[in-house]
């Protein structure tokens, strides 16, 4: 493995990065231009624990300047990593006469004994090596000085906001429930973007996603909140660029999007509409503009996506063939940013696009080959935090990490995407903003609010339904009356003209029911057709399913009796077809008709 755990791990031994510096008889890291030197003035040199002093700064082979090319850390390039003298072998080379004093390198014999015990260990050390790359490399670039190096990269990478009500700067409660806002922005930001987004606007809250992680990290809820969605954008306060505090006016009845960069609006001012529109305190947020989807995408080694069509975008770019596709940079964001390819072409499919998108993703990050990938963790890392804007509070590398960490132990099963329920807003002829679906958002917002699982909770509905559909299903079980014992009522309530005579018609003259009585049109309209039974009519309901095709949804079981000769109630519903039409099952062609391609023979 190298010095930053990337690739070639089975034929390197760690201990080939240690050499014996015969000017100073100590042992030294040896760094050449691919380890990805450390900064000016950082240490380029470690002693190893059985020295107990620090080696001199200098190598025994002078280390080569680094190339551009080197400070972000190809994933090609192989590197040699260090360890403890003393450990599987040491190098045998001996130091010249004349370097007095130092100290000699370990026998021939001895190395020899060394190396051959690693070699009987060469496929168990792979396998290791391959399980804790992470760890491993973590670890060894600390030992180099490296470590210190790469915090103070990605902490350069990030840009901090100290937005009101993000947490104060103290991050997270790990054992509380957490809720961060994401804010996708659409300002042209980053190579390449000249041509996406507003072109002269400060960037809008274009894709918005409330992130609930539970109190005791089992599931999370990712609640998209459309960009057209017309609100309440509260009174906010606002961080200018050159740091002074503003406080914005509060705006009724406009869209959602503008609760960021509009009138100097920050992060802030979308935690607080959100915070006012859903009743959940949003404790923190993290922004990121187009390049995010590119880089992160690629980082991860590209997206899996699945389209019902092949799909040739010219609009947003998006280029896809029928079925399976993994792709990265321009496509992955023309794949989230497209409105035309799927759906209605709203804003509302565009979600549904993106939910499909980030849990593929989020897949992708917590795959095995990325969490023992050093080289794309590191990828990763370096992707992410040149992508992201974050509050104070949790605006370091290492609040970052502990943050990833608390999310990592949900299982992506138990992640549910969710999109507030909205209606198309009524106040418009042309339809091109929506408002909030009041009676199905309360319930939704207070799922999040009291920390309940929506995947659990939608688990429990299904199970509720299949109960339900077993039960239903239970009542076409059991013997069956025949027909002239079946006694029914019929009502119309299929909105079709005369749709209860022509059912009685069927019943008593071709179907042999003839207890059956025409009772006009029912009090109202229906969607489905019913049949209304008590338990001792059990026997009757099976009898006239059977012959009119009513699946076991239309069966509605009473709880008490029918009289002698009480009827059914049979009340025909808008997917009534016509008397004698099944509603389920293909319908019975006419005895004795004949496909035109088949030979009939004359008698």
């Amino acid at each position: 493995m190298d010095a930053h755990s990337r690739g070639g791990a089975e034929e390197i031994d760690p201990a080939d990065q240690w050499v014996l510096n015969p000017q100073t008889g100590n042992y030294e890291l040896r760094l050449d231009h691919s380890t990805g030197q450390p900064p000016s003035g950082a240490p380029r040199s470690s002693t190893p624990p059985a020295q107990g002093r620090r080696a001199a700064r200098r190598t025994a082979e002078p280390a080569k300047a680094p190339d551009a090319a080197d400070e972000d850390a190809p994933t090609g390039t192989r590197r040699r990593a260090p360890e403890v003298p003393g450990q599987r072998r040491r190098r045998t080379t001996e130091p010249p006469a004349q370097g007095g004093g130092g100290r000699r390198a370990a026998a021939p014999a001895a190395a020899g004994r060394r190396r051959g015990k690693a070699k009987d260990k060469k496929s168990r050390t792979k396998k290791v090596l391959m399980w804790t790359g992470g760890v491993t490399a973590f670890t060894l670039l600390a030992t180099g000085g490296v470590a210190y190096y790469l915090y103070q990269r990605l902490d350069g990478n990030l840009s901090t906001i100290d937005v009101a009500g993000a947490g104060g700067g103290t991050g997270f409660k790990k054992d509380q429930a957490i809720n961060i806002l994401v804010i996708g922005t659409d300002k042209r930001t980053g190579a390449g973007n000249s041509g996406y987004g507003d072109k002269n606007s400060p960037g809008h809250a274009d894709t918005t996603i409330l992130l609930h992680i539970a109190k005791d990290r089992t599931n999370a809820t990712a609640l998209s909140i459309p960009r057209d969605l017309i609100t309440d954008i509260p009174a906010c306060e606002t961080t200018l660029e050159d740091g002074t505090k503003k406080t914005i006016p509060a705006q009724s009845g406009v869209r959602f999007n503008e609760s960021l960069g509009q009138m100097d609006r920050d992060p802030g001012c979308t935690m607080a509409t959100v915070h006012k529109m859903t009743g959940v305190p949003v404790d923190h947020f993290m922004m990121v503009d187009f390049n995010a989807v590119k880089t992160l995408s690629s980082a991860v080694g590209g997206v899996e996506v699945c389209v019902e069509r092949a799909v040739k975008d010219k609009k947003s770019g998006l280029d896809l063939p029928q079925g399976t596709s993994v792709i990265e940079g321009e496509q992955a964001l023309a794949f989230v940013r497209t409105r035309q390819a799927f759906g209605n072409k709203s804003d509302l499919s565009r979600i549904q696009t993106q939910q499909q998108f980030m849990g593929s993703m989020f897949r992708k990050m917590k795959s095995s080959d990325t969490l023992t990938s050093p080289s794309k963790l590191l990828d990763l890392a370096d992707a992410a935090t040149k992508a992201l804007t974050v509050d104070s509070g949790i605006g370091s590398v290492k609040k970052l990490q502990e943050l990833g960490m608390e999310v990592a132990k949900v299982d992506p099963k138990n992640i549910t995407f969710a999109t507030v329920p909205v209606l198309d807003n009524p106040h418009e002829r042309i339809k091109a903003t929506v408002v909030l679906n009041e009676a199905k958002a309360e319930p939704l917002f207070s799922i999040i609010k009291n920390d309940i699982s929506l995947s659990e909770v939608e688990q429990k509905e299904k199970d509720a339904k299949n109960a339900e559909k077993a039960a239903q299903a239970a009542l076409l079980e059991g013997p069956r009356a025949k027909p002239s014992e079946v006694r029914v009522d019929v009502y119309n309530g299929s909105g079709v003209r005369g749709g209860a005579q022509s059912t009685i018609n069927w019943l008593q003259n071709s179907a042999g029911v003839l207890k059956s009585s025409n009772k006009a049109n029912a009090p109202a309209d229906i969607p489905k057709t019913t049949l209304e039974f008590a338990p001792n009519q059990a026997d009757q309901a099976r009898a006239l399913a059977d012959l009119m095709g009513l699946p076991a949804t239309a069966l509605k079981q009473g709880t008490a009796d029918a009289g002698e000769r009480e009827p059914m109630t049979l009340t025909l519903g808008k997917d009534f077809k016509g008397a004698g039409v099944p509603l389920t099952g293909p319908a019975k062609a006419p005895e004795g008709a004949v496909a035109a391609d088949q030979q009939v023979c004359a008698k």
